[in-house]
């Protein structure tokens, strides 16, 4: 199965990126790869995540970060739907995006 990164999911991943970068630069990268190797893994493991608290998505959280990235398990693709820190308010639902990007690397 594919995974699919919607626009909104890559810009939180940049700006989580940039964030981090300003004061630890290798840090950022560290994180932002631990972040793509986890969401890497439902390609294989579409369930691996918990149910989500915004109907019909699951939670994957991102294993020594604060992160979860919310995501939903379609026919032919995972979507992630966005990258949150885990104290951030979620929003009651996900908006429906242009088309996600198929096999975008953020790290490109």
């Amino acid at each position: 199965m594919k995974v699919r990164w919607t626009r909104p999911a890559l810009r939180d991943l940049e700006q989580i990126g940039d964030y981090v970068s300003r004061d630890n630069p290798a840090a950022a990268a560290k994180l932002i790869a631990r972040i793509w190797e986890r969401v890497d893994a439902l390609a294989q493991q579409p369930h691996l995540g918990r149910p989500g608290r915004v109907p019909q998505t699951r939670e994957l959280a991102i294993a020594g970060t604060p992160f979860l990235a919310p995501y939903r398990v379609r026919a032919e693709a995972v979507e992630i739907l966005a990258i949150f820190h885990g104290a951030r308010l979620w929003p009651g639902e996900f908006e429906p995006g242009p088309e996600p990007n198929d096999d975008k690397d953020p790290t490109e």
